[in-house]
């Protein structure tokens, strides 16, 4: 009995986005954005910045992803998705430390999947049916795009989009919840060099 409980998916305890029917034009945009599959490069500046906020980000997160490879793999993605979004990387961290937990399988009650616990309705409506939501890219990937989606519909009112993101739209719980995470957990400031 514990082995078959330990194969269920972890559930999380985030909302949901709530589906919204979209322009033909938006639906479009968003599809291009999920399915865009360019080559992952390098979201930072240069080696010396990645270098710094990839050792710091997996000081921070080593209790919750104990693998190292796994830790930096994840945080490079992170970075990248974000980044390619116009997101903050941490303000991404903190939300998927507020939906799953850092927790790659988890399934919420209202069926919302992986770190970013993206509901599946997301797939037929801009993806392709072979997305998996459990895949770290495409979760990231279209975690990313909807709260960008999200961010442009409300103005880039902040607030307003991570409501929209959980299915909370207007409860300031969630919204205050993924700030305090953001800014107590993730926030980070690049160091300067000092000149000799």
């Amino acid at each position: 009995m514990v082995l078959f409980a330990s194969l269920l998916p972890l559930a999380a305890h985030a909302g949901a986005q709530k589906y919204e029917p979209l322009s033909a034009s938006v639906q479009a945009v968003l599809t291009r954005s999920i399915s865009d599959r360019a080559p992952p490069r390098s979201s930072f500046q240069d080696s010396m910045e990645a270098i710094d906020w990839l050792t710091e980000m997996s000081r921070r997160l080593e209790k919750r992803i104990p693998d190292r490879e796994a830790r930096f793999e994840f945080l490079r993605a992170v970075h990248y998705e974000a980044t390619r979004a116009g997101l903050d990387p941490q303000l991404v961290l903190g939300l998927i430390q507020v939906e799953s937990g850092f927790k790659k399988y988890a399934v919420s009650t209202a069926g919302a999947r992986g770190f970013m616990q993206v509901m599946p309705f997301w797939v037929k409506v801009v993806g392709r049916s072979d997305d998996n939501l459990f895949h770290l890219r495409t979760n990231l990937r279209y975690g990313c795009t909807i709260l960008r989606h999200y961010l442009d519909i409300e103005r880039g009112d902040l607030y307003r989009a991570l409501g929209r993101y959980n299915g909370s739209l207007g409860q300031p719980q969630y919204p205050n919840v993924v700030r305090v995470a953001w800014q107590n957990q993730w926030s980070y400031t690049k160091r300067k060099l000092a000149m000799r």
